[in-house]
Order: structure tokens, then sequence, then C-alpha cells
């Protein structure tokens, strides 16, 4: 399975942005996908994840401002993001899983990242 992300990009602080990640080889294999990100100088942290069954897990730091949702016919998964602040700056990786509910940070397939960068 491949990872592609897309739609990153420098923004205003209060601006949005939407992120996708299309998933080719194998994503019938593909149960979870899910969004984490890495900002400079920190550790990776979840963002957002979703089941192929639609249920999701958003971090709380972005809770009401980022929606996740998914196309699993396209096997795409996306990430709005909305009110974005500098803390929000990060690069953004794409993760997917066979398991539904894999553990943080152990999802077998991930994608390259794709830079987001709030400017206050």
């Amino acid at each position: 399975v491949q990872l592609q992300a897309s739609g990153g990009g420098l923004v205003q602080a209060g601006e949005s942005l939407e992120l996708s990640c299309v998933a080719s080889g194998t994503p019938f294999s593909i149960n979870a996908m899910g969004w984490y990100r890495q900002a400079p100088g920190k550790q990776r942290d979840l963002v957002a994840t979703i089941t192929s069954g639609g249920s999701t897990n958003v971090a709380d730091s972005v809770k009401g401002r980022f929606t996740i949702s998914r196309d699993n016919a396209d096997n795409t998964v996306n990430l709005q993001m909305n009110s974005l602040t500098s803390e929000d700056t990060a690069v953004y990786y794409c993760a997917a899983d066979p398991r539904s509910r894999p553990g943080s940070s152990t999802y077998t397939y991930w994608g390259r990242g794709t830079l987001v960068t709030v400017s206050s």
C-alpha cells in the first residue's frame, strides 16, 4: 500500500486548508486511516483517525476545528482544517492500517508527509 498526501501549504491564521490522501497498491487491505502531525522539535502526534465503518477519533487539540472524512470507494481520506493557528504548523502524515484501531503511531503504512505552515 502506498499513501500519497497532498494539500499542504502556507496559510494565514484563521484560514482553512484541506489535506487529502490517496491509497494505492492493495487498498482493500486497509481498515483504519488517519492523520498524524509532527511539529519542529516535537514528537509525532495523533490528529484524527477514521475506520472503514466511519468511526472517528479526533485529538482534543483540534476537535471542533478539524474534520476527518473518508471515501472507501476512492480509497481516500481527507482532513478539513478550519480556524488554523500557528500551533497547527507541522508536517502532516497520512497513515493506514489493516486493523480497525491500531495503537497510536503503530500504523503499518505511512505517507511521506505534507507541510502545513500557518503564519500569525
